[in-house]
């Protein structure tokens, strides 16, 4: 599908945006991954979702390589054992 094509059916459709959320994920065969790669060459409006989806991508897998101090995880403990003595 060239960029005219989306542009001329009012953009990509969701079947189209969610095979690039598995292109992101790595879960399509070799042909697939071509395909979705040809279409990213033509279509500005995909280009621009997969940018969207790397940062997001890398923002939560930052998120959550974070831990909480053992102070916190100390305190939270506390307050549950403190909850459950008091019911």
């Amino acid at each position: 599908m060239s960029e005219e094509d989306c542009t001329a059916l009012g953009g990509c459709t969701d079947a189209r945006i969610e095979r690039l959320y598995e292109y992101l994920d790595g879960a399509l065969a070799w042909e697939d991954i071509a395909e979705i790669k040809a279409h990213l060459d033509h279509c500005p409006e995909c280009v621009q979702e997969e940018e969207v989806e790397r940062v997001i991508r890398t923002v939560v897998r930052r998120s959550c390589a974070e831990t909480a101090p053992e102070t916190l995880k100390a305190t939270i403990i506390s307050r549950i054992t403190a909850v459950r003595v008091s019911r």
